[in-house]
């Protein structure tokens, strides 16, 4: 049914089945949850929708509904297609994004799969006190960080909890330092 509408609502689905969570994200559910609803879930689904403007569509300049663009907290869960391989990851299990052109890898536990986003349209989606952008090629999660160095010209080296080491450019080292110091 909300396929068939212009301007859908946002949904939250509900269901004991996972196997529908694929269809929900075409619809551009605006979250699954997984009978039985975990309290803190349902907390973070109904935030969610408090977020999304006048009646959960955001407003574009020229007066035009355009899709949800809520902010995606690291409790959130998101789907992952790529090719026949599906995941309904939790966000906090996400080290890494990399640009790989117009798409983006997502690196959690030992996969990698790309996805159909731009960084810049994740960066845009993704909470930037837990998701950070190193560089023009990565955006990493900071809870994985487990080493810090300092690298030449003045960046950074991160290296995360899976073994990836990223760059922080110079000019996002400054605002890095920001963001983690007192």
């Amino acid at each position: 049914m909300l396929s068939e509408l212009d301007h859908a609502p946002q949904v939250i689905f509900t269901t004991a089945y996972d196997e529908y969570a694929l269809k929900a994200f075409e619809v551009n559910a605006l979250d699954y949850l997984l009978k039985p609803v975990e309290p803190r879930r349902l907390a973070d689904a109904v935030e969610k929708l408090r977020k999304t403007t006048h009646n959960g569509f955001s407003e574009k300049a020229n007066g035009h509904h355009t899709e949800p663009t809520s902010i995606l907290g690291e409790n959130d869960q998101v789907f992952v297609k790529d090719g026949e391989r599906c995941w309904f990851v939790k966000l906090s299990e996400v080290r890494l994004f990399e640009s790989v052109g117009n798409y983006a890898k997502v690196f959690f536990g030992s996969n990698k799969p790309l996805i159909l986003k731009s960084l810049n349209a994740l960066e845009e989606r993704l909470d930037d006190k837990v998701f950070f952008r190193a560089n023009r090629k990565h955006i990493v999660n900071l809870r994985m960080i487990e080493k810090i160095e300092p690298y030449f010209n003045g960046g950074l080296l991160v290296e995360l909890k899976g073994g990836e080491k990223i760059e922080v450019s110079r000019r996002q080292t400054v605002k890095f330092k920001e963001m983690m110091s007192f």
